[in-house]
């Protein structure tokens, strides 16, 4: 039988600050043209075979907070050439995407610069072991990086730690006083409706500043045989063997 959990999800980070000096960090329109000329759907077809889930948002389709007003959006490639041209970027657009040295990975990574070619980006991959990726990240030896995290249920470990002033995931460096004040309510919002909202808020900003270009979520599928007993599928997709054991 099979088993779904909460996807995990996928992204590229932007590094932001001082240290970003470059176009990405500079321009929310460089940003919004590269998410513009990735086509998502072409991804999971090509990569994963139709099963995953192409997305723009932090939260997977299965969770009360997916908003339908950022559905993922279609690949556009002369909205994403208009773009680039108002924010008056000499092409083409030269970046650094790092990447982790699996073959999913590499394989994301070379459909995204083909792609991104053909909008006006010149994305130089640097395929990297994953620990070290990590660590580069969290250091801000990056101007793009592919990042990843386990699904919660809870929507507040999917984004918080991401994208607030001192989130200790925020590896971009981004900030943003307003999404701080919407995220840091929604921590102690009792009510389910009045934290989509907070949520909501939060997303328009980050869908305008797009300081992470979110691109799909991955649903965590278990496989077993029958004669398996006490598995238990957490939500967060981990794999936890306690009380694990093969019939007869």
């Amino acid at each position: 039988m099979a088993e779904k959990a909460v996807p995990f999800g996928y992204a590229l980070d932007v590094a932001h600050g001082e240290a970003a000096k470059k176009p990405f960090g500079q321009s929310a329109l460089v940003r919004q043209a590269l998410g513009l000329s990735i086509d998502r759907d072409a991804i999971n077809q090509v990569v994963f075979e139709g099963l995953y889930n192409p997305s723009d948002q932090p939260f997977p389709p299965t969770s009360p907070y997916y908003s339908k007003a950022w559905p993922a959006p279609k690949r556009d490639v002369a909205k994403a050439q208009a773009l680039l041209k108002q924010a008056g970027i000499p092409l083409p657009v030269k970046a650094e995407l790092m990447i982790g040295n699996s073959n999913t990975a590499q394989q994301v990574g070379q459909l995204i610069q083909a792609m991104g070619a053909e909008a006006g980006f010149d994305i130089q991959l640097r395929v990297t072991e994953f620990v070290t990726l990590i660590k580069e990240a969290q250091a801000g030896h990056f101007e793009l990086s592919m990042n990843a995290w386990s699904g919660r249920v809870d929507p507040d470990g999917n984004l918080h730690q991401f994208v607030t002033c001192q989130g200790n995931w925020n590896d971009g460096r981004y900030c943003n006083p307003q999404v701080d004040r919407s995220l840091n309510e929604a921590r102690e919002a009792g009510d389910q409706s009045q934290r989509i909202a907070l949520y909501d808020a939060a997303e328009k900003v980050l869908m305008a500043e797009l300081p992470i270009i979110y691109l799909y979520s991955e649903p965590r599928i278990f496989a077993m045989t029958k004669k398996l007993q006490g598995f238990v599928v957490h939500p967060d997709g981990m794999i936890r063997l306690e009380n694990v054991r093969f019939g007869s």
